[in-house]
């Protein structure tokens, strides 16, 4: 096997791995929405299974680009991830307050982000 065997198998491995991992997504995706219901999970299985590529590029296309679902997940993990660092609306304030102070940010601003702070709690 010389190097131009090799470098084709790399790239037909990378193009493999990648159209799996598509697959993979596309039924982890399929499988988790709750906007659709059995029978219509069941039929994009069926499509990916008959016509793989075809199907994968319809459901691409067809799927929302946002659902509530997926507000619900990025609000969950936002949170999640102001528990994580220890988020405080009281520290934001204190650095908002200096920053207004040292002439960073209008008067303005400090009240728009100390409201924004606040309701993030």
């Amino acid at each position: 096997m010389d190097l131009g065997d090799w470098l084709w198998a790399m790239v037909e491995f990378f193009f493999l791995f990648m159209a799996v991992w598509i697959f993979i997504q596309i039924f982890a995706d399929v499988f988790h929405r709750r906007d659709l219901s059995g029978a219509a999970k069941a039929g994009w299985i069926i499509l990916l299974f008959v016509l793989p590529f075809l199907g994968a590029l319809i459901y691409l296309i067809a799927r929302p680009k946002m659902t509530e679902q997926d507000r619900e997940d990025i609000q969950r993990m936002q949170e999640a991830q102001r528990r994580v660092t220890g988020y405080s609306p009281a520290a934001e304030i204190e650095k908002l307050s200096k920053l207004r102070d040292a002439g960073e940010i209008s008067a303005e601003e400090y009240e728009r982000l100390k409201a924004r702070a606040l309701i993030e709690i």
